[in-house]
């Protein structure tokens, strides 16, 4: 399963920021979302970023994700239901070497607490698609 975004349908309103956060964190705090909205002006166009989940086809294979190889824990592991790299914040230290990693800037570090999260495509419902009004955002199975 896989997140496909259509760029020209997004409107820039930002529920799939506030109810992945919601989601989550219980709690409207979309700096912590899964998912970010890039815009050029505050009129957009607007671009939904969201974690590609690298080399998913190939995790069974032993082919890893950046932010999984980056990470000195073995925190962020494969799930092979919902074909999402996750992290495992009970193994997570905070050390920010997945974010480094990352190629897309999709990991999202809270520093409160200290841990870094990403997008696990909320158990295989994501709440960003569910919810999105425009449907910019679309679940595609592989």
């Amino acid at each position: 399963m896989q997140l496909r975004i259509d760029r020209e349908k997004c409107c820039g309103c930002l529920i799939c920021t506030t109810y992945c956060s919601f989601h989550h964190e219980r709690a409207i705090w979309p700096d912590l979302a899964r998912i970010r909205i890039e815009a050029e002006t505050d009129c957009g166009p607007f671009s939904p970023q969201v974690c590609r989940q690298c080399n998913a086809r190939r995790a069974s294979d032993g082919a890893m994700a950046p932010c999984a190889e980056a990470c000195p824990t073995e925190a962020i592991g494969f799930d092979q239901i919902t074909e999402a790299w996750v992290i495992d914040v009970e193994l997570c230290t905070g050390c920010r070497a997945c974010e480094e990693a990352c190629p897309f800037d999709m990991i999202v570090f809270d520093e409160g607490r200290g841990l870094a999260f990403k997008c696990n495509l909320c158990g295989g419902e994501p709440t960003c698609a569910a919810m999105c009004p425009s449907g910019a955002i679309e679940i595609r199975n592989r």
